[in-house]
């Protein structure tokens, strides 16, 4: 054997031995991190794995973080994911599951399925779209409506609605991106879609930009605003504002005092769970600061996840 040869393969073993990596078509969106802070951190503009897990928890927090990665990016070297260890839908209180496998063509974005009284569910926003994945999420009860916060999040909302005989929801604003829409939520006002489940227009990141709060429990923010882990508060992605920032300022004005709500869940940015008087006081903080907020360039590396 050459010099080349043992080298080479003295390389693929140090490959095998290395463990968890991610690859290079990270797309730095945060998803991973917010499942498996303690092991993935960003680097550089992107995901790195921080250390390999040290017992089954942690491992379990990896697997979480590689099957909802939109590009699948978070590996190990000549192994496939074992379906066996897929945690989604996964329970983040007795009422709203993250569904996991985030799509490309959503840019990544977080989807949830609620639970209402009767057992049945609504999917706010969409994953990746399979069939296999469809009858994973219906198995937890029936789906009567996928709910749509806005159009970057539009791409698998009919497949889903098909396929599990729902009716799809969005907002007059981004119509065009689910023209075929079964109902459409129009002008600016709050409207009360399901009991308990009310839609509340926020245009701003886009024209149509919708939140769903349920049972003054639960606050399905879209893109509007978010849970940033570097600020450790509630937060605009304003260097990713497709519309209008002063708009979403605007909205937020209008909307904050009918705001109630503990679970703050957004399609991008972090999860949080903070009592409501403290949620509402950091939301009406929040309007104060983007009262004085002003466009700017479409910025990703800007956003303070």
């Amino acid at each position: 054997m050459s010099e080349a040869d043992t080298a080479r393969q003295a390389t693929a073993a140090d490959t095998e031995d290395a463990g968890w990596f991610v690859d290079d078509r990270c797309t730095n969106c945060d998803v991973a991190r917010q499942l498996a802070p303690e092991l993935i951190g960003e680097v550089r503009g992107r995901s790195e794995i921080l250390r390999q897990p040290a017992d089954e928890r942690e491992s379990r927090l990896l697997h979480a973080a590689a099957f909802a990665c939109h590009t699948r990016s978070i590996r190990r070297p000549s192994q496939r994911l074992d379906d066996a260890l897929d945690p989604y839908p996964l329970a983040l209180d007795d009422a709203v599951h993250l569904c996991g496998h985030n799509s490309t063509h959503t840019a990544g974005a977080n989807a949830y399925l609620l639970r209402r009284a009767d057992g049945s569910r609504m999917m706010v926003d969409t994953p990746r779209w399979s069939e296999r994945l469809a009858a994973r999420y219906e198995r937890l009860g029936p789906v009567t409506d996928v709910l749509l916060t806005h159009r970057d999040h539009a791409a698998h909302g009919r497949r889903y609605a098909d396929r599990f005989g729902a009716r799809l929801w969005i907002h007059e604003g981004d119509l065009d991106a689910a023209p075929d829409a079964d109902r459409v939520l129009r002008g600016s006002g709050a409207v009360e879609i399901g009991e308990g489940v009310v839609a509340h227009p926020l245009p701003g990141h886009t024209r149509g930009s919708v939140l769903y709060v349920a049972d003054e429990r639960y606050c399905f923010s879209g893109d509007s605003f978010y849970w940033s882990r570097t600020t450790g508060d509630v937060e605009i992605a304003e260097s990713v504002t497709w519309y209008s920032v002063e708009e979403l300022a605007a909205s937020l004005a209008r909307t904050v005092d009918a705001l109630r709500f503990e679970w703050l869940l957004p399609g991008h940015g972090d999860r949080r769970r903070l009592p409501a008087g403290e949620m509402a006081l950091r939301l009406r903080r929040l309007t104060d600061r983007a009262a004085g907020m002003r466009p700017q360039p479409i910025d990703f590396t800007a956003v303070r996840w």
